[in-house]
């Protein structure tokens, strides 16, 4: 992990519990000729731009005011919410996703298919169950979890 990763971790930490947030994800990146200081953040109900807009606010300032200087090269500081459809990158988050509606993708077909969509109804050690009223007489499949390639929040239509 970067230096400047885990300094502005540590720095908005903070600032992320005054305010009842969690942090996400806080990636540096260069694309398109200049750096990107992205810093994730979620609460329970979601989050609003006027949460971004004040975590922004006090990160740039906090960062701003540090000496030496933990970011020496110019970036654009970047505060989002991790969207809709956020990735599901461990077990703590997938555990946290039971009762929501997901998107499984495998490794390997099962049943015929490669991906599935449904409410995330268990999450044990072993497997994970879904659940998907429109898949008729068979309304839940339980998939293995080393079939699982990436798992994510789904939008349900």
């Amino acid at each position: 992990m970067s230096k400047v990763v885990e300094t502005v971790k540590q720095v908005v930490k903070p600032i992320l519990a005054k305010h009842s947030f969690y942090l996400f994800d806080v990636a540096f990146v260069k694309e398109k000729g200049g750096w990107y200081l992205r810093v994730y953040i979620d609460k329970d109900g979601g989050v609003t731009i006027d949460d971004c807009v004040l975590v922004s606010d006090e990160l740039g300032e906090k960062l701003d005011e540090m000496e030496p200087d933990p970011i020496p090269q110019a970036y654009f500081l970047e505060v989002s919410s991790p969207g809709a459809e956020r990735p599901l990158r461990n077990d703590e988050e997938l555990r946290q996703a039971v009762g929501e509606y997901v998107n499984l993708s495998l490794y390997k077909n099962l049943n015929g298919n490669k991906s599935f969509e449904g409410t995330l109804k268990s999450v044990t050690e072993d497997q994970v169950v879904l659940e998907n009223d429109q898949w008729g007489k068979h309304p839940t499949v339980a998939i293995p979890r080393d079939l699982i390639a990436k798992a994510r929040l789904a939008i349900k239509f």
